[in-house]
């Protein structure tokens, strides 16, 4: 079987962090078990990780394959439909985000769409601001300790698999199916990192990203790498409901994966007309922009997500959401001129591409 460019990066991600825990410095861990630390096999941590790393991100691909099969046609006329309007567009993208678990399968949709000419430029611009409030919603899932359903749902759903006799609700049990693949990926990954709360290594190695820009390049690489920010916030809440990671590198990682989440929108422009292109540039500027000022506010975010809830897992979640809708309702008023920005940014070459057909895009 051919694997795809993202899931080429996310087995990459998988080898290397696993090749990471097994060369981990022997000398560091005999000398932190000679001061006390408990003995720790880093093979079978390496294994568990791996396990559950793959079970986690096959389920989050699933995850998004299975939603955009049982709505996606329906989904693409919300979007065109809500397009004319500033405000529904922002929720179209936000709602449709939050269906299809997904923003980059969100915003690859409405490049599909602006490139086929069914949405116009100026006008895809609030669904893409709506698509970060939506995928704020998965990492407040995954802060709620929701895994412990994860076998009540797998079970239900793959009974459901086999004895429903309508098609539809065959495949919305699939989504509930892999729905809870994704959780139980989550709790294993916890499984697996909980040992390593004691080993002060590993602490101060993680503790490094609390330097803002280092937490944000490291963020943003994962994210590219994992080919999903939706991915990474379920580490990144696992990480910090652990105790592995402190609030001020849970808030730089998170930065970091809103810029990475731009790498797989910027290569679903290629080839694409010079709307869908400007399309994907605008998501990247965004993000980036958002970033720097939310680099800039970062003491004032953390004291918001601090007096937001007491564990950092949640606090991290909810930084999420406030950063998100902030950012995406502060950049709707600049939408108009920014389009007219990016039209002299990136201005049309030649005559205007051939519209291609909707329904031969993977999107």
């Amino acid at each position: 079987m051919k694997l795809s460019l993202a899931n080429r990066y996310s087995v990459l991600w998988v080898v290397l962090t696993v090749a990471a825990l097994l060369v981990f410095d022997t000398s560091s861990a005999v000398a932190q078990q000679a001061e006390g630390a408990p003995d720790i096999s880093w093979w079978e941590i390496g294994l568990t990780l791996t396990g559950g790393l793959i079970l986690f991100l096959y389920g989050v691909n699933q995850l998004a394959v299975r939603l955009k099969e049982v709505g996606s046609d329906k989904l693409k006329s919300v979007l065109r439909a809500s397009s004319s309007d500033r405000v529904r567009g922002l929720a179209s993208g936000t709602v449709v985000t939050v269906l299809l678990d997904s923003s980059s399968a969100v915003i690859i949709l409405v490049i599909a769409l602006v490139d086929a000419n069914l949405i116009r430029f100026s006008a895809a611009l609030p669904v893409i601001l709506g698509s970060n409030i939506g995928t704020t919603f998965s990492s407040q899932i995954f802060a709620l300790n929701a895994d412990s359903l994860a076998p009540i749902l797998l079970a239900l759903s793959f009974l459901s698999t086999l004895l429903a006799k309508s098609d539809g609700v065959r495949k919305w049990s699939w989504v509930v199916f892999f729905l809870g693949m994704v959780l139980f990926g989550l709790s294993v990954v916890g499984l697996a990192v909980e040992p390593l709360r004691d080993v002060p290594a590993i602490k101060e190695w993680l503790a490094r990203f609390e330097a803002p820009l280092l937490g944000v390049l490291a963020g943003a690489a994962a994210t590219a790498a994992l080919q999903s920010s939706s991915a990474m916030m379920g580490l990144i809440i696992v990480l910090a409901g652990e105790g592995l990671i402190s609030l001020p590198a849970g808030l730089a990682l998170m930065l970091g994966a809103e810029i990475g989440t731009c790498a797989d929108t910027l290569v679903a422009t290629f080839g694409r007309s010079r709307d869908a292109v400007r399309a994907g540039v605008f998501h990247l500027l965004f993000n980036v922009t958002s970033v720097a000022i939310g680099l800039m506010l970062l003491a004032p975010l953390a004291r918001l997500a601090t007096f937001s809830a007491g564990e950092v897992s949640q606090q991290i979640a909810n930084a999420h959401v406030a950063f998100n809708v902030g950012g995406a309702l502060l950049f709707l008023i600049f939408t108009p001129w920014a389009a007219k920005a990016l039209e002299r940014m990136i201005p049309d070459g030649g005559a205007p591409a051939e519209p291609k057909p909707l329904a031969a895009e993977s999107a």
